[in-house]
């Protein structure tokens, strides 16, 4: 009786300690709890359902940007890791200099035809400091910092939390950004 008195207390406070600890791994991270709309879609999708769990890049773009190569790399870069379980996640914004003007079907269309983009890209997005969707609030909030320009970039590890961030000029391929997503996949 004694034994299984003791078994039953240790099954117990293995439960205690355990179940908390994995339900805390599954909840939505402040970061990711938004829904978006995706590009030129009708539906919605969650984020955190959609892509907590996974190493994620994202990024404010622009179609008529000095860096708007950056599609070119930012596609490889998602190739290249998707399969080890990295997403980028583009979010097109008009905030700086009138670079982003199309609706979203004709940034739909510029970014498949012209750089063969295949990672998720959501609706035009406030990304500027003032005037900011939440979802860039809650990132600004998390690193400090608040995009400059297009193509600045916010990575997030498997648990939801803000590793980094990296600005226009930072290079999807063959530097700080992907260094740092290889390390974390």
């Amino acid at each position: 009786m004694k034994q299984v008195i003791k078994t039953i207390w240790v099954l117990s406070a293995f439960l205690f300690l355990v179940l908390p600890a994995q339900a805390a791994d599954h909840a939505c991270s402040e970061i990711l709890n938004f829904e978006r709309k995706p590009l030129a879609d009708e539906g919605r999708i969650n984020l955190c359902e959609q892509y907590q769990g996974k190493v994620i890049v994202v990024v404010n773009t622009a179609s008529k940007c000095g860096f708007t190569y950056q599609y070119e790399g930012l596609e490889e870069l998602y190739s290249r890791y998707k399969d080890e379980g990295l997403v980028v996640l583009g979010f097109p914004s008009n905030d700086f200099a009138n670079q982003e003007p199309g609706d979203d079907k004709q940034i739909e269309t510029f970014c498949r035809l012209t750089y063969g983009v295949k990672f998720p890209m959501f609706a035009k997005t406030h990304v500027a400091r003032g005037t900011q969707d939440p979802l860039y609030r809650a990132l600004a909030r998390a690193s400090g910092v608040y995009p400059a320009w297009n193509f600045h970039k916010y990575l997030i590890d498997r648990q939801g939390r803000l590793v980094s961030n990296y600005p226009s000029r930072s290079e999807p391929l063959g530097g700080e950004l992907e260094t740092a997503v290889k390390e974390l996949l």
